[in-house]
């Protein structure tokens, strides 16, 4: 007997970030990923919109991964109402407290800063969710193990697949009452440093697949000679390295290249600092799962012994104050938040500065507008100059391109009733659309944030 079910997609359609998707089935209701949105001021203001749907009747959360962007709405989802499971890996979960503690503490002091400094246009700013809030989201979470089917009732069970992209990563198989629902998450690369390949589906009736780099093939140029460069013209400057960083995965990566770079002579003794305390906890987080990464005890160890990891705020403005050349990592990646706005801040003007770019820069963040040669960018409230010199490298992206994502795709036996094209911008979500149409003889539909659809099972 044929039955109705509806997907809401309510982020992540139509761009990158607020993975959010609702599954509305006669027996349950299973939100996949409960990301906020980032980048441009149109999509951040949805973060404060009231949710568009009675949150207290979704009975659980599924997480792909830990990423701000698939997990940031989650105390707002509690705060809301929520009183349901959120289930995820046992690393994901981890990083997940990590990242929602940490995003808090920053919401907090952004709202205190802006008070005191005057330059919100709210009278009295508020921090998007409190550390309060983060902890009471912490009683919700639930582990799952990974390739075992787990029953949510008698109509639903679900699955989680090894992904790469990120430690604790997966793709979700939902079975349906026999229809099998496919989320991808964000697709690891096979050559990953420090993960291994992600798996692969053999069978998908319903596909909600990512197209960040839809329309992207990642360069064959290598990350570490180009490193290599940048750090010699920093030393011959006299300068600084700033690299922004997403704390969890990217930072890792960084921190093992140049370790290796050094190891193998490659870069002299040149100061490396860390300065992202999630990124710290973050490699906490390694040794305790070391069954899902590459790196050895030893390697791990000697590795984290080479760089000089800044904890306090006090040690951010020691660390700025040493005029000796060096590298800081700090976070974030698209320059939205964290300890590298501070960095840019005393250093984005002075031309013996170099920042370096890795990875995806989301439309409206900070690092978009580095990219795309910005003569000026605004830090606290006031602009700054940009004489530093920018670079950018992708070829340390933790997503699939479009080679990957087909790749990807290969081994599913069957033609998917329907495929929606999800997690990127309208030229990559495209280009990928008709790629997979070329390739596959697949019709996927792009679907609009906030749209609807019922579907057959």
């Amino acid at each position: 007997m044929m039955s109705k079910v509806k997907l809401h997609f309510l982020g992540a359609a139509g761009t990158v970030t607020g993975s959010k998707y609702l599954l509305e089935t006669s027996q349950a209701n299973i939100m996949i990923d409960c990301g906020m949105f980032q980048g441009l001021k149109e999509l951040r203001l949805k973060n404060w919109e009231p949710f568009p749907f009675d949150v207290s009747k979704i009975g659980f959360v599924l997480l792909t991964h830990a990423h701000l962007d698939h997990t940031g709405y989650l105390p707002r989802l509690v705060k809301q109402g929520f009183k349901g499971e959120i289930i995820g890996t046992a690393p994901t979960l981890s990083i997940t407290e990590i990242i929602l503690m940490d995003s808090a503490k920053i919401h907090e002091e952004q709202a205190e800063k802006a008070s005191l400094e005057g330059y919100s246009k709210h009278e009295h700013p508020l921090p998007f969710y409190t550390e309060e809030d983060a902890k009471a989201t912490l009683k919700f979470f639930k582990q799952a193990p990974l390739d075992t089917w787990t029953k949510l009732n008698e109509e639903v069970s679900f699955r989680f697949q090894y992904n790469g992209h990120i430690l604790g990563a997966t793709f979700i198989e939902l079975n349906v009452s026999g229809k099998i629902f496919v989320f991808s998450g964000d697709i690891g690369r096979n050559e990953d440093l420090l993960l291994d390949p992600p798996k692969k589906p053999v069978w998908a009736d319903f596909l909600i697949m990512e197209s960040t780099y839809g329309n992207k093939l990642h360069p064959e140029t290598s990350v570490s000679n180009e490193l290599t460069s940048i750090i010699k013209e920093t030393i011959h400057s006299r300068g600084t390295l700033i690299i922004p960083s997403f704390a969890v995965e990217r930072l890792q990566t960084l921190m093992f290249i140049l370790w290796r770079l050094y190891e193998k002579n490659k870069i002299p003794n040149i100061p490396i600092y860390v300065d992202s305390p999630m990124g710290a906890s973050v490699l906490d987080v390694f040794q305790q799962f070391p069954s899902w990464h590459k790196l050895s005890h030893e390697d791990f160890n000697t590795m984290k012994k080479r760089m000089n990891i800044v904890m306090s705020y006090k040690d951010t403005w020691n660390t700025i104050d040493n005029k000796q050349p060096k590298i800081v990592i700090a976070g974030s990646g698209m320059v939205t938040g964290g300890r590298v706005l501070t960095y840019l801040q005393q250093l984005i003007d002075q031309p013996e500065t170099s920042v370096l770019l890795v990875g995806f820069q989301a439309e409206g963040t900070r690092g978009r507008q580095l990219l795309e040669g910005a003569h000026e960018i605004k830090l606290f409230g006031k602009y700054y100059p940009v004489k530093a010199k920018i670079y950018h490298d992708e070829s340390l992206s933790a997503h699939a391109d479009q080679k990957g994502i087909l790749e990807w795709l290969k081994d599913i036996d069957n033609v998917p009733q329907k495929v929606f094209l999800v997690h990127g911008e309208p030229l990559a979500l495209d280009a990928l659309r008709v790629k997979l149409k070329d390739t596959y003889n697949w019709d996927p539909t792009i679907p609009k944030l906030s749209e609807i659809f019922e579907l057959t099972i």
